[in-house]
């Protein structure tokens, strides 16, 4: 088989990227059985899209790099890409876009958009290289041919749906530069010291936790392993090592309330259960704040900033993305065609910009796509 252009991966950048090609001549490849594995499960079912507020600042990566991709297919276009095929996603948790009922919505798009004539499901890519001026590819059923080829292909989060390091070795061949890759926006598991966390395993709570020059607000989920939910997820898309801080108490200040009759447990603004875990670490009595004395006061006030340092973190199989991959200087951001080897593109997750929780890594995925689409339509 022999195409004008080849895209490896059957997700968000790959399904966006075929849709939006004015050349028909391609061949879209991917190891399931079904296109948009990561989408289907994604926002429990109903994937975030995108977000209504957008920027550099939701990345972790080059800023200079994202910024124009962002600007060249923002939140704002995708929406009215979207509408323009049918789908009206609804805003829920504050400034998150979702499909209004599954993802099934979306799906459904990409599944009229991208014909069935050019999918290759159930094949999974082994091996890359050129020949000339074509790309051989090397599949577990054929060969493919391809004058471009897009990798499109992920990152290393979900591996129960086939996400594989596929993309990250066709780059280290082509010669490309990886950035470390890690899970990101995972939960963190716990040192000794706070083992105890393991037994408030399914109790949340609202915490502000700060990183490296970055704050985040919202629900901490205590969890077998250790510690979850939306602000730990963010959290860890910063964390490499080392302390972070928790602010339990989200703002409650204790010395307007020094004089209370109210006991420990009663007067902070934590689920009960919490609290008394707490107090049982600090080897502390439950008793009035009136009561407390100086140094028993500074223990409880330690929990405005409960100095932290993860053991680690829950792993790929839990991770919501891969942080790190493919250097965004070999890259050009018009067109995502490398640097170094003409004719070879990379979009998405594959490449070194990771974004926080919130459905940034679907607007990067489309947004690169876009940007990609758009320079292989002006050839």
């Amino acid at each position: 088989m022999t195409k004008d252009l080849a895209i490896i991966g059957a997700g968000a950048s790959g399904l966006f990227l075929a849709s939006n090609l004015k050349n028909k001549n391609f061949v879209v490849i991917d190891s399931n059985a079904k296109i948009g594995a990561k989408i289907a499960i994604s926002g429990g079912g109903k994937c975030n899209i995108t977000n209504k507020f957008v920027s550099t600042k939701n990345y972790l990566g080059d800023a200079k790099f994202i910024a124009p991709v962002l600007e060249g297919f923002s939140q704002k276009k995708l929406l009215a890409w979207l509408r323009e095929k049918g789908l009206n996603p609804v805003m829920k948790k504050e400034h998150q876009y979702f499909c209004s009922n599954s993802a099934k919505e979306i799906l459904d798009i990409f599944a009229r958009e991208v014909p069935k004539k050019h999918l290759l499901l159930n094949t999974k890519v082994q091996k890359v290289n050129k020949e000339g001026e074509l790309f051989i590819i090397q599949t577990n059923k054929q060969t493919i041919r391809a004058k471009k080829l897009v990798v499109a292909s992920g990152g290393l989060s979900y591996t129960s749906i086939g996400a594989s390091d596929i993309g990250l070795e066709i780059a280290k061949d082509f010669g490309h530069t990886i950035i470390k890759t890690s899970p990101a926006l995972v939960g963190f598991t716990v040192q000794k010291e706070q083992f105890f966390f393991k037994e408030l395993s399914g109790l949340s709570t609202e915490v502000t936790i700060n990183i490296e020059d970055k704050s985040f607000n919202g629900s901490l989920l205590f969890a077998h392993k250790g510690i979850s939910g939306p602000v730990v997820l963010n959290a860890s898309l910063y964390w490499q090592k080392g302390l972070m801080t928790i602010d339990f108490l989200n703002g409650f200040d204790i010395d307007q309330h020094r004089h209370s009759k109210k006991l420990i447990s009663t007067l902070l603004p934590l689920p009960k259960r919490l609290t008394k875990a707490f107090l049982v670490q600090f080897d502390l009595i439950d008793k009035p704040l009136k009561m407390l004395s100086k140094s028993e006061l500074s223990v409880v006030k330690s929990l405005g900033a409960y100095a932290f340092a993860p053991a680690g973190n829950f792993g790929y199989s839990k991770a919501e993305v891969m942080r790190g991959g493919i250097h965004t200087d070999e890259i050009d951001s018009k067109r995502f065609e490398s640097k170094q080897i003409k004719n070879l593109y990379f979009i998405g997750e594959v490449l070194d910009v990771t974004g926080q929780l919130g459905g940034y890594n679907f607007q990067w995925a489309f947004s690169s796509a876009y940007q990609c689409a758009k320079g292989l339509n002006e050839i």
